[in-house]
């Protein structure tokens, strides 16, 4: 995946996450994985990529982060239904903002939202992911993208 590609996802998480105030979205450096098992927070919402492109993108974050982004939401509520809900909303947006921008040949998924680690989470064998770490209110989380190119 071009480097060019990978702003784009940067831009979209920072510009979800900015809209709440507050902090800015600090994104550190992206790495690459070579998919294997990608490490997980305690929730995870993965959105399946086809069309021209395939892949998936997946947005993970801690329990905390989930709890500082509800709060700034005005949400009250912190059920294990609203950070389910919440990680696939956020896997579900950065996908949606991805697809305005790749065109509308970028075909994705509706979210597969889980809490802790399960079993395996399939990435392309035959491609790379990028990790892209963030932290939000001392809160981390990461968005990995892996796209064929």
């Amino acid at each position: 995946m071009k480097e060019q590609k990978l702003q784009i996802f940067l831009n979209i998480i920072s510009n979800y996450f900015n809209q709440f105030g507050g902090s800015e979205l600090i994104a550190d450096t992206p790495y690459l994985l070579e998919n294997k098992q990608p490490k997980v927070h305690d929730y995870t919402g993965v959105i399946g990529i086809s069309g021209v492109q395939k892949g998936v993108v997946y947005f993970s974050a801690t329990r905390e982060l989930l709890t500082s982004l509800l709060n700034s939401m005005g949400e009250t509520e912190n059920s294990e239904e609203i950070y389910m809900d919440l990680a696939g909303e956020v896997a579900n947006t950065i996908a949606g903002n991805a697809r305005n921008e790749f065109g509308a040949e970028f075909h994705i998924s509706v979210p597969f939202v889980f809490k802790g680690a399960p079993q395996s989470i399939v990435l392309p064998s035959d491609e790379r992911s990028f990790i892209i770490p963030i932290t939000w209110l001392s809160q981390v989380g990461e968005i990995v993208v892996c796209l064929q190119d």
